[in-house]
């Protein structure tokens, strides 16, 4: 199988719909979180909601991630981007402003393929291509803990980022703070 790693743009807007369609139950959120000012009541907003948001995203320029795709279907997302865009990221783990810090924030897998651990290469891609670009410091925010389902892994696992280099710079029992330096 052939795995390749894109960083989102225009050109690549129907694969990232196909991902976050009803395919994927996590889906619906058209990966917004981040983007609406609080948590309270995010989990009664509908996909069309959502949708409405990511679309404005996306005319304004703000094309924020990676797609991996598999033998050229469209299997996965990544959302990563400048840091402190993310006024409720920066608010809720009390992040000093860092104009220059990058964070991964989401990931998406579509259900067929799931635990083939094609997150890590996700990551692994769009690592590689900020570094690329002179980004030279990057955040993480995982979930900790054990025997978490895929629902709760939206940030993707702690483990998975230890692997590939980051370092706890903020130590919580559920939701550390990881950095890596490009």
């Amino acid at each position: 199988m052939i795995l390749t790693v894109r960083r989102f743009d225009e050109e690549l807007r129907a694969d990232f719909e196909r991902i976050h369609s009803e395919e994927c139950e996590a889906g619906w959120c058209h990966c917004v979180a981040w983007w609406v000012p609080t948590w309270e009541c995010f989990g009664e907003r509908s996909a069309e909601e959502n949708a409405r948001l990511r679309e404005d995203l996306l005319g304004g320029g703000e094309f924020d991630g990676y797609l991996l795709h598999a033998d050229g279907d469209p299997a996965g997302w990544c959302q990563c981007g400048p840091r402190d865009r993310l006024g409720k990221l920066v608010q809720q783990f009390e992040l000093d402003p860092d104009p220059s810090t990058y964070a991964v924030t989401c990931f998406l897998t579509v259900p067929i393929y799931r635990h083939r651990r094609f997150a890590a290469r996700l990551l692994r891609g769009a690592l590689d291509d900020l570094e690329a670009r002179g980004v030279h410091r990057v955040e993480a925010f995982p979930r900790r803990g054990e025997a978490l389902d895929h629902l709760e892994l939206w940030n993707g696992p702690e483990d998975m980022f230890l692997h590939q280099g980051f370092e706890v710079v903020k130590d919580d029992p559920v939701r550390p703070v990881l950095r890596r330096e490009l």
